[in-house]
């Protein structure tokens, strides 16, 4: 039996998937097989390759690695069902002897398909799952801070903090004061500095409570969304191209981006939060999927099979390990060719994650949206108004008609790629069927497909039951689906089209039999695009049983000459008929924009999903070395979601992600409060934070990390109210100096003894600088990204940083379009990322460079002027009172007197604007204290 188990694996790897069913029973039906042809070789007295067969815990401990002996719920994919079957020498089994009768084949597969059951199994898994001591996979327990005798603490966090203090013989610094405190809130919360009121308002305001309140303001803010959200694309390698060599724009991603920034601001609970970005698509959150194609995307597809399978799998890849770093702190590329060599993830658990997505594909797709019941309403009545405007229209079409019939003596004109209609006597139908024989360009395209009752309705809508079906539909396209044939939204970012050149045919089946008498059709609705018209078809209608009766037909058409414009026909009405046929067209697309707006009519950069084929575990990650079938699944160390090989492709994201947020897992909780902390306080508890494995650091204060998760999980999962905590501590508001007993036992401030400073990143200080000078603009929240690169569009894109500004890019840096593999020329040099990689923690370098673009850069030199002109108009022309100003625009303090006579002196002989340049490079600006 070697050549059959060499590669069995241990403990969970055998315990694969499906929900156990008792229509196969094991002692019954199946040991009596391994007895008679298995136990002479894997039984009690022998056990060739380590596995034994005669017991249950033999048969799930399996050998010592390798494909597992069976895979619940696929007999076809299952080893012991292949071995039995073999009519190779060398692979069948059992090796000697008569081979298995087919009813005990058949019984085997019964079993497998049944789900495998075996007596008493779930005890004995428990006792063989895959164990790990590492700290970061025990159980969150909440623990008990120790009060400190001599030492008085504002929190529960503080007590732990000065707990570990005391044991490294340090003790804290005192308060910072409240200048410092305002603009280190805000610096941290916001990325921004406070303006001179707000500072001044916080300083004289003498509540007992003064504190607590300026914190709550300031965890309101919509600025604070902006920030956060900032902080998260880092972790998600976000960025609005898709890199490599054609590094080509992806102009709908920012609907994630605004996503995130809505969600924090929201205070969406953060299991929530992660659930929607993997599986918004269950819960009506569309654009948080944009989180698996964030990364980044080769277009340029090889010829070569082996160079696009590894293609599919570095897009796989990419969604694994982002997943695994930023919802558990857990690196998995290690896994893709084999078992870890550091954490408890074997290379089977890799590929039972990549088969979690093995469904999702980079591109665009529409944003459905979750109507609430005013909105409802107000769709009723746009699609009233939307059903009037059509009537009235195909009157005055009718019209049109008619003068071309009396012009050329046939009945009607050819067809419009815009829009057509079919009047036909009334006829009671159940089904009715467009088929295309011929059509302008290739694959025929149809917008909107409407049925119209003697009532007026349109009994076509998918939203009223009907049901659409099809010849076929062009794959690979999100805009172009059979679902968008009846969903009410017309142009051709909502069309259907065929997968079969010229030809192809759409039936709509209707909720119940109507009486029908026209029938409205077009090519793009919106007037953009008229390849692809059907030129000869026919429409036929059924009820029951009866064969289809033809309705209408291209066959009493003029023949399309040409591409006539879609709006021809007004000029075959009169002046005052067409004069009222515009106006009704610019209300119609008016009412139909607002439809699109309520429906989602929007698309986004935010992944497309489709039922994937099954996942093989590869051997040492080649492509072309696929080996057994793994079913979607989680970390064996963590147990099984218990899912068969064909589950659905949306189940297996849902499942996993409810794994993901279980209160009990022990990752989840613990990995976002400290990357709260980490944003917070410049280091996490656990210093990197994207790695909880053993090659991680240890978390600093280990009993702080379990108590804030726990927490954070009691909260709700409340990401502002761990915000809150942490802000009202004692260890947020010490003084920033440092003192030389500390610095020689904790020189990076580990312990907190001090508020650890550290120099803003690129945006904050990018925002800072817009904030002072006064020409940030705040009243753009989301929408599509500004550019700081100029942009040639080739096969491959060019990108090149501007050296000219207007105030579209004075908006925060967080909604600009962010490019790969290029930033600008200013901001880069402060560690700025480009969304190629990942990036929980920023470097922070000191080059000259950074002195020089706060210096000599155009953007820099522009803002000193609009600073200066600031200057003067709110302080006038007295050098004095500009220096005031400036201090209180840039450190939220005045001047004391040596700076105000040198600045006064500087303004006086270098001029204003030199001034302001010299602020803008002063460290007191740039760091946060």
């Amino acid at each position: 039996m070697k050549a059959v188990f060499r590669s069995l694996l241990p403990v969970t790897a055998i315990l694969c998937i499906g929900v156990p069913s008792r229509a196969a029973d094991f002692e019954k039906d199946i040991r009596p097989v391994l007895e008679a042809r298995c136990f002479d070789c894997h039984g009690e007295d022998k056990q060739k390759n380590g596995l034994r067969l005669d017991t249950v815990h033999g048969i799930l401990k399996g050998s010592d690695s390798g494909e597992p002996l069976y895979l619940r719920g696929s007999s076809a994919d299952s080893l012991i069902v292949r071995m039995v079957t073999s009519d190779d020498p060398k692979h069948m089994m059992p090796p000697k002897g008569e081979r298995l009768a087919p009813e005990q084949v058949a019984a085997l597969r019964a079993w497998i398909d049944a789900g495998a059951p075996l007596p008493g199994e779930e005890e004995v898994a428990a006792s063989l799952q895959l164990k790990t001591d590492h700290w970061s996979f025990q159980p969150v327990r909440r623990p008990m801070p120790r009060p400190i005798p001599g030492l008085q603490a504002r929190t529960e966090i503080d007590l732990f903090l000065l707990a570990a203090m005391r044991d490294k013989g340090l003790t804290p610094s005192g308060q910072a004061d409240r200048r410092t405190l305002v603009r280190r809130l805000y610096l941290v919360m916001h990325g921004m500095p406070p303006t001179p009121e707000q500072t001044e308002a916080f300083v004289t305001d003498d509540r007992p409570d003064a504190w607590e309140q300026l914190v709550k303001e300031v965890l309101a803010s919509p600025r604070r969304g902006e920030r956060w959200a900032r902080h998260w694309m880092d972790v998600v390698r976000y960025a609005d191209t898709n890199g490599f060599e054609t590094n080509r724009e992806r102009k709908t991603a920012y609907h994630y981006r605004d996503w995130l920034i809505r969600a924090f601001n929201e205070d969406m609970p953060y299991d929530q939060f992660v659930r929607a970005q993997l599986a918004g698509d269950v819960m009506g959150a569309d654009a948080a999927t944009g989180f698996l194609v964030a990364g980044a995307y080769d277009i340029v597809k090889s010829p070569d099979p082996n160079l696009s399978l590894m293609q599919r799998q570095d897009e796989l890849a990419d969604m694994v390990n982002t997943a695994g770093t930023a919802f558990m702190g857990l690196t998995m590329g290690c896994a893709r060719c084999h078992n870890h060599k550091f954490d408890p993830i074997l290379q089977k658990d890799y590929y039972a994650m990549q088969a979690v997505f093995a469904g999702v594909n980079h591109g665009e797709r529409p944003i459905r949206q979750t109507l609430s019941p005013a909105q409802e309403q107000e769709l009723t009545t746009l699609r009233t108004t939307q059903a009037s405007l059509q009537s009235e229209l195909a009157a005055l079409r009718r019209l049109a008609d008619q003068a071309v019939a009396s012009a050329t003596g046939r009945r009607r004109p050819a067809v419009n790629p815009r829009e057509n209609e079919e009047v036909f006597a009334p006829i009671e139908a159940e089904r009715v069927r467009f088929t295309i024989n011929a059509c302008t360009g290739s694959q025929p395209c149809l917008d909107e497909l409407e049925i119209y009752d003697t009532a007026g309705r349109n009994v076509a809508l998918a939203a009223g039951g009907a049901k659409a079906t099809a010849s076929g539909s062009l794959a690979g396209y999100p805009i172009h689906k059979l679902a968008h044939i009846n969903d009410g939204v017309v142009g051709n970012d909502h069309s259907w089209i065929s997968d079969t050149d010229g030809t192809g045919w759409v039936e709509i089946a209707l909720p119940a039999r109507a009486t029908i008498r026209r029938i409205v059709w077009g090519r793009d609705r919106h007037g953009r695009f008229a390849d692809r018209t059907a030129t000869d078809y026919r429409i036929e209608a059924a009820a029951g049983s009866d064969a289809g009766k033809l309705l209408a037909s291209s066959a009493d058409r003029e023949p399309l000459k040409g591409q006539e414009a879609p709006d021809a026909w007004l000029q075959r009405l009169a002046a005052e008929d067409a004069a009222k046929a515009r106006d009704l067209l610019s209300r119609q697309q008016q009412t139909d924009q607002a439809i699109a707006a309520l429906r989602g009519g929007q698309t986004a950069w935010i992944g497309t999903f489709q039922q994937p084929p099954k996942t093989h575990r590869l051997y040492r990650g080649e492509p072309m070395q696929p080996r057994e079938v793994v079913a979607p699944d989680i970390l064996s160390v963590m147990g099984s979601l218990q899912l068969p090989v064909d589950t659905p492709e949306q189940e297996r994201r849902t499942k996993f992600a409810a794994w993901i947020t279980d209160p009990k897992h022990p990752l989840t909780a613990r990995v976002m409060v400290n990357r709260i902390w980490h944003y917070i306080f410049g280091t996490g508890l656990v210093n990197t934070p994207s790695d909880f494995g053993v090659n991680g650091a240890r978390p600093s204060h280990p009993e702080l990390l379990d108590w804030l998760a726990d927490e954070f999980v009691r909260s709700g999962w409340s990401v502002k109210h761990v915000q809150g905590l942490i802000l009202q501590s004692d260890a947020f508001r010490r003084d920033s100096a440092p003192r030389p007993d500390a610095l020689k036992v904790d020189g990076d401030a580990v312990y907190l003894w001090r508020f650890p400073p550290r120099r803003l990143e690129a945006e904050a200080i990018r925002d800072a600088m817009l904030t002072v000078s006064g020409s940030l603009d705040l009243t753009q929240q989301g929408g599509p990204g500004f550019y700081l690169m100029d942009v040639v569009e080739e096969n491959v894109m060019h990108y090149f940083a501007k050296e000219k500004f207007t105030p579209a890019e004075f908006r925060r840096m967080v909604y600009q379009f962010r490019i790969r593999q290029t930033t600008d020329s200013v901001f880069s040099s402060f560690d700025c990322p480009d969304g190629g990689q990942v990036m929980p923690k920023r470097s922070r370098s000191n080059t000259p460079l950074q002195a020089l673009n706060l210096f000599n850069s155009s953007f820099v030199l522009q803002q000193s002027d609009l600073l200066a002109e600031r200057l003067r108009k709110e302080a006038g022309n007295d050098p004095a009172a500009q220096t005031e100003r400036a201090f209180q625009l840039f450190f939220n303090r005045p001047p004391d007197d040596w700076e105000r006579s040198q600045s006064a002196a500087m303004i006086a002989e270098e001029g204003l604007v030199s001034f302001c340049r010299a602020l803008y490079n002063a460290s007191e600006f740039l760091f946060v204290f």
